[in-house]
């Protein structure tokens, strides 16, 4: 049986490492909102997703989350009107990428938000760890 310790910490840095991912998907996403196609008519940047599951360690017996699968959103490309753009077709409109600003910055306010909190559960593991090794040191 792993020590209790010892599970917090690798759920929680299982935990810091998905936030991670995530946050990274979403930078990517907000980074690309506006890149249009290289040539008229061509397709822009398509919003990527990241899709996360539970798998059970078999050393520690414990179930750490990791990342399955980062797709691709198959939402709609937003189309506008702009006739001197490069990548405007024969009619002058132009394909934008299918990323939601208030949508990408909400995923990035949780994706912070979990990954402080996996950093939280961190530090205090570690606070009782110190404590409990002061503990065994002071009774002996």
């Amino acid at each position: 049986m792993i020590d209790p310790l010892d599970a917090s910490l690798r759920i929680a840095g299982s935990g810091l490492e998905a936030q991670s991912a995530r946050l990274r998907v979403v930078a990517e996403n907000l980074a690309n909102a506006q890149s249009t196609g290289s040539t008229p008519g061509a397709d822009p940047y398509a919003r990527k997703t990241i899709t996360f599951a539970s798998e059970m360690d078999r050393v520690s017996g414990v179930e750490l989350v990791h990342v399955s699968a980062i797709g691709v959103d198959k939402a709609p490309f937003r189309v506008e009107q702009d006739p001197g753009n490069p990548a405007a077709d024969s009619k002058g409109f132009v394909k934008l990428p299918n990323v939601n600003m208030v949508m990408e910055m909400a995923d990035m306010r949780e994706a912070n938000r979990s990954y402080e909190a996996n950093l939280q559960i961190v530090k205090q593991t570690r606070d009782l760890s110190s404590m409990s090794i002061d503990l065994l040191r002071n009774s002996s």
